[in-house]
């Protein structure tokens, strides 16, 4: 019989489970992983050295597209450095709104994440079924925002604008007939919050669809459980953050600990695991799900009740609104220099996170008094999640590396920078 030789093979760039561009040289013992060597690089932007060439301002959209699956919450960590350098207080609509849109932004990725794991380990129904509840969210960040992705919504100070009255609605084409309009215009007819909240009662039933999917599911238990075992002590050496931490036990969210914006004011739960597998971190995320879903509803109802001003009323950080600046040559003045120009941040180093939908996700910025940044480093979770993966798929076949991919919730924008 012949030996069996270790061979070293790529996994990706082109391999549909790789995400996009991670280059994975592994080297196998027969079909048994010996050793996997992460390859990264292939979407380098060089975001952090062109922050250094924009204004505070302009640097804002850069920030959507680092992990472009969870857009505004790397705004969030971004303007909270500007506003502690600049001691701004945001006002408290704001800060409800932030949070609000924090987590449907959570929902969001996990939604994403719950879809392509599901794909990559061969469950198509749930991919379908997440996709169909993300267009509603991105409906919500549209009507907002004007974008379905790259949102560049919040700003140092607040958000960009207030929610708007009118939740936009289909309007009749070649494939629709009117009965169709009506039943999906039916909870189109109010706000936006009217619409999120809608939102809020029906998806705790489709969370449990995912469930029934896949929870007790025999495959997606055979490859989940016990695949890609991290114990609290190695998490934590390795530097795991978010779901990762939490699916092996420990009960560490930013949110709780290092409440920001309106946090505190929250009621909602740290959901964490046991074994610190794949199916634990799996429940996590859905757990995750439900409680932003509570989050969400405890923000739409403070909103209701509570209207004001969304953005801070020094002009030197924010612009005046579109009625004064045509009618007042003070206030043009002010948002010609703004946005020429552009604001200038007091001399000082900051370090500000938030709770990622992937983990910590820190923003460290040194500004020199200038108007722009004149260092900016990003924290991105995934890069320490992706330096796990060979310590986390050694002894396990090929088809697991592709489970274990999932599990660590990968996106590239945010790894390469």
């Amino acid at each position: 019989m012949a030996d069996i030789r270790n061979y070293t093979i790529n996994f990706g760039p082109q391999h549909p489970a790789a995400h996009g561009v991670l280059r994975l040289v592994l080297e196998l013992d027969g079909e048994v992983i010996e050793r996997a060597d992460p390859h990264i690089g292939l979407l380098h932007r060089g975001t952090e050295k062109l922050a250094e060439t924009k204004t505070f301002l302009q640097c804002v959209p850069y920030m959507d597209r680092l992990d472009y699956m969870s857009m505004m919450m790397n705004e969030h960590a971004y303007v909270m450095a500007i506003e502690r350098l600049l001691g701004i207080q945001v006002p408290e609509r704001a800060q409800y709104i932030r949070v609000m849109f924090d987590e449907i932004t959570r929902i969001l990725n996990h939604l994403l994440w719950l879809g392509t794991h599901a794909l990559d380990v061969g469950a198509m129904t749930v991919f379908l079924y997440a996709f169909r509840e993300r267009e509603d969210l991105i409906d919500i960040y549209e009507a907002v925002t004007g974008a379905r992705m790259h949102a560049a919504y919040y700003r140092p100070g607040g958000v960009y604008r207030d929610l708007p009255d009118r939740m936009p609605q289909y309007t009749v084409t070649r494939g629709k007939n009117e009965s169709d309009l009506r039943r999906m215009n039916e909870n189109r007819q109010g706000s936006v919050l009217d619409f999120i909240e809608d939102f809020t009662r029906r998806f705790p039933g489709y969370v449990d669809d995912y469930e029934t999917l896949l929870t007790d599911n025999r495959i997606w238990k055979q490859r989940t459980v016990g695949i890609g075992v991290l114990t609290p002590e190695r998490a934590k050496a390795l530097g795991m953050t978010g779901p990762m931490l939490r699916g092996s036990g420990i009960a560490w969210d930013m949110r709780k600990q290092q409440p920001y914006e309106v946090y505190d004011r929250m009621d909602f739960e740290i959901p964490v695991g046991r074994t610190g597998d794949s199916y634990d971190r799996y429940l996590v995320r859905i757990e995750e799900m439900r409680e932003s879903n509570k989050i969400i509803k405890q923000c739409v109802d403070w909103l209701k009740a509570n209207p004001g001003p969304v953005i801070v009323e020094n002009h030197k950080v924010a612009p005046p609104d579109r009625e004064s600046m045509k009618s007042n040559m003070e206030e043009l003045i002010h948002h010609f220099k703004l946005f020429t120009e552009g604001m200038h941040v007091p001399e000082g180093e900051c370090y500000a996170a938030v709770e990622h939908s992937k983990g910590e996700f820190g923003v460290y910025l040194v500004s020199d008094g200038a108007n722009k940044p004149y260092r900016l480093k990003l924290r991105a979770p995934g890069f320490s999640h992706l330096a796990a993966l060979d310590e986390m798929s050694r002894g396990h076949m090929i088809a697991d590396v592709v489970a274990i991919i999932g599990t660590l919730d990968i996106v590239f924008g945010d790894i390469d920078r």
